[in-house]
């Protein structure tokens, strides 16, 4: 598996990634408004990272780079629980400069479970329009 920087010709496939894996991923809110292009809108102006294997892309993650801060993590459902999420997860830890960020949804227990294996604190909490959220931290090593 190779982790590379996103290319135009991956927007087609990671639209349908986003929309999919958010599905799988947040069962309890209602999906009906989501759109193939909520995937541009949600990482605008953000460094995305690509998995790929064989020429196939498993997940993404994407970055705001002068924040260190981890907007978005997602993994085919399909390929979850095969160390996608871990290898993106470390590639982006490796582009911090300072004390890393990220918003995970409270009600996403697999996901808060994921990032504090891999060394993620909880630091505060707050209210997001998908619901409560905890803001988590990594501190570089």
């Amino acid at each position: 598996m190779i982790i590379r920087r996103f290319q135009e010709s991956d927007r087609p496939f990671l639209r349908t990634l986003y929309l999919s894996a958010r599905k799988a991923s947040w069962h309890w809110l209602d999906s009906s408004d989501w759109r193939l292009e909520d995937f541009d809108a949600d990482t605008l102006d953000e460094t995305v990272w690509v998995a790929e294997e064989n020429g196939h892309r498993l997940g993404f993650a994407s970055v705001y780079d002068n924040d260190n801060f981890l907007h978005n993590l997602f993994v085919d459902p399909d390929c979850q629980g095969k160390g996608v999420g871990s290898a993106l997860l470390k590639k982006v830890q490796s582009t911090f400069t300072s004390t890393g960020a990220l918003k995970c949804l409270a009600q996403n227990k697999a996901a808060m479970a994921f990032y504090q294996r891999h060394g993620w604190h909880i630091e505060a909490q707050g209210v997001s329009p998908e619901g409560d959220y905890l803001l988590m931290h990594y501190l570089q090593k």
